[in-house]
């Protein structure tokens, strides 16, 4: 049996435009569960044991913005989890692939979710062989907004045969972990690219070369395109 896992995580909501949240964003992370990534994953752990991290739900928003339970962390202790993610997903065999829209453009939830809708189709429909190699498509996500899970829903049953949909808890799946870490670097990747770099950003990653050297160049040779 052939399986492909698709984890879905999202960035932003879908009401009103704000500076805060110009855009919204949709990251899936593609694997074949044929490429087995444990090893890697022990070894992720074990690193974070060493900082007795043990168990730790990595999310990277609050890594970068010093919040939740990073808020007592030093940059270099929040850099240093960040930074063995980020070695963690350069070392695995997945891809993946953003979809966004900038929520100034868009008039209400209803065209967001078509515009969105539309980008997810077009992309299945022109790797529409491959998805169909596969025996299970199973799409992973943890139900977090009613949108995205229509989305997903009308999408993936209008246009495979079988997908199997499955609710998770971020901290059960490591790649889940990795989708919400590629997707807040899509966002980070487009406020740098609009000069909407917050403070907390540009405290983080320290200006805008080290960033696209040190992360999003290495990170965009996992998309899928």
């Amino acid at each position: 049996m052939k399986e492909l896992s698709i984890f879905i995580d999202e960035s932003g909501d879908f009401g009103e435009y704000a500076a805060h949240s110009p855009y919204y964003i949709i990251t899936m992370v593609f694997h074949d569960q044929s490429e087995d990534i444990q090893s890697a994953i022990r070894k992720l752990d074990k690193e974070l044991s060493y900082l007795k991290l043990e168990g730790i739900c990595i999310h990277t928003g609050p890594i970068i913005r010093k919040e939740e339970i990073y808020e007592t962390m030093e940059i270099d202790e929040r850099r240093r989890i960040f930074n063995k993610m980020v070695a963690f997903i350069r070392q695995i065999d997945v891809r993946y692939k953003c979809f966004f829209i900038e929520k100034k453009h868009v008039s209400d939830v209803v065209e967001a979710s078509g515009i969105l809708s539309k980008q997810i189709s077009r992309f299945v429909n022109e790797n529409y062989d491959e998805f169909l190699s596969y025996d299970d498509v199973k799409l992973y996500y943890d139900n977090g907004q009613v949108e995205v899970s229509k989305i997903l829903s009308s999408v993936f049953n209008a246009l495979l045969p079988n997908p199997i949909f499955r609710k998770v808890m971020p901290s059960e799946y490591k790649l889940f972990q990795v989708a919400d870490l590629l997707c807040t670097m899509e966002l980070v990747r487009l406020k740098y690219e609009n000069n909407l770099f917050s403070k907390s950003e540009m405290i983080f990653f320290g200006n805008v070369r080290d960033l696209k050297k040190n992360y999003l160049k290495s990170l965009s040779k996992k998309e899928w395109i």
